[in-house]
């Protein structure tokens, strides 16, 4: 018998009411075509569908509003603490970014959700940022802890390897396109990123200099459109891949797309040293200031004089008005001193020890730094007068021969002391030899748990930014868990308590686990969590195993208990956990007609891990 298909073809409908494809010319070639292929048995059924069957009306009384393309409601405050967490000092610096950007991307979410409110505003300015200060303050590093924060695209540049538009050398708007690189092509995404571009003091203009600046005022002049609005072609002679691109979709399609982005909301945030900006401050603080009652420019800091500056200052300096004009709001950076910098090695988030920590880590050593050694590396720090950079190379400096030598022996952990590094080749072949002694041990666990203190001190301090944050509870007890996490593993304090609260949802689910197992109402109270969670950090067990453990340890003992008394919600602690049998011994006794000779208690968890 032949079995006879119908193939039914639905034709979508455009807004505009053009039908694509066209119902009847699909019915006749795919007619003809499934014809010669399977004879007769293959018939075709074309219905077109209306715009009211392609297309659901929104609910009555809702109109259809297209989400706006970024989710940001970050406070100024907020981004403050979460900069306060891996920088020191600069707050002065801290509230102007976080307050500027915070504002522009709300405004940006505004302005996208409520279009007709706030349609085209005449004379609009961005709050694009440049930040003075000099070299080794945290510029860089604030600007992308922000970015990672805000989760934008976020591109840096250096002012120094761009020319003017039509001459050889980089293009300024390349950074755009590579904001839509950083957004993995997503056009619309990176309307809203962050542009960095790095010593902006560079491309002042020379005053000895003779016919075009094509690297100084002309990229001044290039950027000026850029920093306030302009279209951006993304496809450009001199990019090749897209080149290329271009002319196969041409190939295919025998069309030509003219793909650009708008840079009205990208943020251009500028930064530089401004070596000689206090001089010209200074001689025009100094021509007001004349008289017995005058302040001396030399007894101001740097900071105060550079704290001063207006656009005057920056026009004598080298940039054109109309540039200067176009980056409103300024920050200045603060000098560091030696005790910041020592407050920058011993935060514990920082990247220069957890980096080095991780080098060791990379042979399978386990380094743990004294706070004498940390002061010894400040104080070399501070005397290369390059800010926080000086820091990298000072414990480089420091702890090379170490990372050279030791991964040749059978070290494994390693207690590092001032006294180590100042003592030179001596000292290092000394601790070779001496390694494995019972006072390098005993060192290495002092200097383990005072680590361990200064953890839980941080995370006391921090207990309720960390605990809204993250959703988790920090009891006294949670905390010193943190504390030892951190402790054995290399990372920051977001981090371990991300993976504390990772293992405290685990826990939580030994509640469901039993409820919908068993019907067994399970309460685990903030010990017998903190129990779980030791258990696993330690690697005494893991959750698979400790579910079965559990289940073997209290399912017939509740069941029996909840028979016996009517019992059905049941309250667990630490105690519980470790003796089950006892625990459940104790509930029976509630009832006089309940006799523990019904109860076979099996192994404990501690005894099958034996």
């Amino acid at each position: 018998m032949k079995t006879q298909y119908e193939v039914l073809i639905i034709s979508p409908m455009k807004p505009t009411g053009e039908k694509l494809p066209d119902p009847k010319e699909l019915e006749k070639e795919l007619g003809e075509f499934l014809s010669k292929k399977f004879g007769g048995s293959v018939k075709l059924a074309a219905a077109p569908l209306s715009m009211a069957q392609t297309s659901p009306a929104p609910p009555s009384g809702q109109p259809d509003v297209p989400s706006p393309p970024i989710d940001f409601d970050l406070k100024p405050e907020e981004l403050i603490q979460y900069l306060d967490q891996y920088m020191v000092k600069q707050d002065a610096a801290k509230a102007i970014l976080a307050t500027k950007i915070c504002t522009h991307f709300n405004r940006i979410r505004h302005t996208l959700s409520h279009p007709d409110a706030t349609s085209e505003m005449v004379g609009r300015i961005k709050n694009n940022v440049l930040m003075i200060g000099p070299t080794g303050v945290g510029k860089t590093y604030m600007v992308k802890l922000i970015a990672h924060k805000l989760g934008v695209p976020f591109v840096k540049g250096d002012a120094t390897k761009f020319s003017e538009t039509g001459y050889v050398g980089g293009d300024v708007e390349d950074l755009v396109r590579d904001l839509v690189k950083e957004a993995d092509g997503d056009v619309e995404r990176a309307q809203y990123g962050i542009i960095y571009i790095d010593e902006i003091d560079k491309i002042a203009s020379a005053t000895n200099l003779v016919g075009a600046d094509v690297s100084r005022t002309g990229v001044q002049r290039a950027l000026l459109k850029p920093l306030e609005e302009t279209e951006v072609e993304l496809k450009v002679p001199h990019d090749p891949v897209s080149m290329i691109q271009e002319i196969e979709r041409y190939r295919k399609t025998g069309e030509r797309e003219n793909a650009t982005i708008n840079t009205r909301n990208i943020l251009f945030i500028v930064s530089g040293a401004f070596a000689k900006l206090s001089d010209i401050i200074q001689k025009r603080l100094a021509a007001k200031t004349i008289g017995f009652g005058a302040k001396h420019a030399s007894e101001e800091r740097m900071e105060e004089i550079l704290g001063q500056v207006r656009s005057e200052d920056l026009i004598a300096f080298g940039f054109e008005s109309e540039f200067v004009g176009r980056l409103p709001v300024r920050a200045v950076f603060e000098q560091l001193e030696e005790t910041d910098l020592l407050d920058i090695l011993k935060n514990p988030n920082n990247p220069i020890v957890l980096g080095k920590k991780l080098d060791f880590a990379a042979y399978g050593i386990e380094a743990k730094f004294d706070e004498d050694l940390l002061a010894l590396l400040a104080q070399r720090a501070y005397a290369e007068r390059t800010g926080a950079r000086g820091l990298v190379g000072a414990v480089e400096n420091a702890l090379l021969p170490y990372e050279r030598r030791l991964p040749s022996t059978k070290v494994k952990r390693l207690p590092l002391t001032a006294e180590m590094v100042n003592d030179g080749p001596e000292a290092l072949e000394a601790f070779i030899a001496d390694s494995d002694t019972p006072e390098l041990r005993a060192r290495f666990d002092a200097m383990a748990a005072r680590e361990q203190e200064l953890i839980h001190s941080y995370l006391s301090a921090n207990s309720a930014r960390l605990s809204e944050k993250f959703g988790l509870p920090l009891t006294e007890g949670r905390i010193a868990l943190i504390a030892r996490f951190y402790s054995l593993h290399i990372c920051d304090i977001d981090h371990s308590v991300a993976q504390i609260k990772a293992h405290y949802d685990q826990a939580k689910n030994i509640e469901l686990h039993f409820l919908k197992n068993f019907g067994i109402n399970l309460v685990l109270e903030d010990d017998a969590i903190d129990h779980i969670i030791t258990q696993v950090t330690t690697g005494a067990t893991h959750f698979d195993a400790f579910y079965s453990q559990l289940t073997q340890d209290f399912e017939h003992g509740f069941k029996l208990v909840r028979e016996k008394t009517g019992r059905n919600r049941f309250f667990i602690t630490a105690k519980a956990l470790e003796g089950p049998e006892a625990f459940i011994a104790e509930l029976l006794k509630t009832n006089p007609m309940a006799t523990t000779a019904n109860f076979t208690p099996s192994p404990t968890a501690e005894e099958s891990l034996k």
